[in-house]
């Protein structure tokens, strides 16, 4: 699984910065690391240099294999709060695909005898 951050112009990215996010999300989703592709993080500040609330903005978007994106954004006061609320989201958005994924696939019945 390839981890791609990007970050916007008010956003001092650095290594540490990235690694800290590739980290994170290696933790945090690691059971699906064999069915994605890719995950990018867009981090931003919405108001730039003028302080706020909920101000630090972080998207991801992942790429399952064979699959359509699946994006989520999470805003908070910080980068550590909006990456780690992103991460948690993310989660349980592959959970449910998943899960549907797994729902929607046929079953044998117990029953049934394949050399018959």
């Amino acid at each position: 699984m390839q981890i791609q951050v990007n970050s916007s112009n008010q956003i001092q990215g650095d290594v540490r910065l990235e690694e800290w996010v590739r980290t994170t999300l290696h933790s945090g989703l690691e059971r699906y690391e064999d069915d994605l592709t890719r995950i990018e993080v867009h981090l931003s500040d919405d108001n730039g240099a003028k302080p706020g609330p909920h101000d630090k903005r972080c998207q991801m978007e992942a790429r399952p294999k064979g699959h359509a994106p699946i994006s989520v954004s999470h805003t908070a006061n910080s980068l550590d709060l909006a990456v780690d609320g992103a991460t948690t989201k993310l989660n349980h958005a592959l959970e449910h695909f998943y899960g549907k994924l797994r729902s929607k696939r046929p079953t044998l019945e117990l029953n049934e005898d394949p050399d018959e």
